[in-house]
């Protein structure tokens, strides 16, 4: 189960039909990213702020029951920029040293609060943009035990800056971690365990 400081909320966590996810796996030699990519060549404009260092991880709500657990994080933006994101963030499992665990990163899934579609989301300064991740702390296979990270590294969409939250992760079937896309406060697919929620 996971051991944060964060109030648990309740969370919307019931199953459903999902479309065919997309699911990376990362060993303890590589890191998990998000790319987005197009097939004509484009210009692109950075806008000062709107860089991963301008983003703060944050974890704001748990919630575990039979065995799969729902986490809800942000990224607040730190900066005096309005900035957009889209899409999925990247994740990696870390050990009380730093070094990376194994780690299968699945899209979507099969939760109602990971699977739905992915918009843009605009984040204006010192406001955040949230995304949920599930796991489940039950040996699946020949596992016996699962391994516990001791934090947890995501990276935002369409960045590279590597940011982490602390905490006793204990995931197992190697690794798996679910994740939605990122979402603002207000959209009518939040379901989630933080505050922001705007119903279900």
């Amino acid at each position: 189960m996971v051991l944060l400081s964060a109030a648990a909320l309740t969370a919307c966590s019931s199953p459903k039909t999902a479309a065919p996810s997309t699911t990376t796996t990362t060993s303890p030699s590589a890191r998990s990213t998000t790319t987005l990519s197009t097939s004509a060549p484009t210009t692109s404009t950075t806008v000062p702020g709107c860089t991963g260092s301008n983003y703060l991880l944050e974890m704001l709500g748990s919630e575990g029951a039979a065995g799969t657990n729902e986490l809800t994080l942000g990224f607040k933006n730190t900066s005096s920029a309005t900035c957009s994101l889209f899409g999925y963030p990247g994740l990696q499992l870390l050990d009380g040293s730093g070094n990376d665990i194994a780690t299968t990163t699945v899209r979507g899934g099969s939760y109602s609060f990971t699977n739905f579609a992915p918009t843009k989301v605009s984040v204006g300064p010192a406001a955040t943009v949230y995304f949920n991740v599930a796991y489940s702390d039950v040996p699946t296979g020949s596992e016996s035990a699962c391994p516990t990270a001791a934090a947890l590294q995501a990276i935002a969409p369409n960045t590279t800056t590597a940011l982490k939250v602390t905490g006793s992760f204990n995931v197992c079937n190697t690794g798996t971690l679910t994740v939605s896309p990122v979402f603002g406060q207000g959209s009518p697919e939040t379901q989630t365990t933080a505050p922001p929620s705007s119903g279900h």
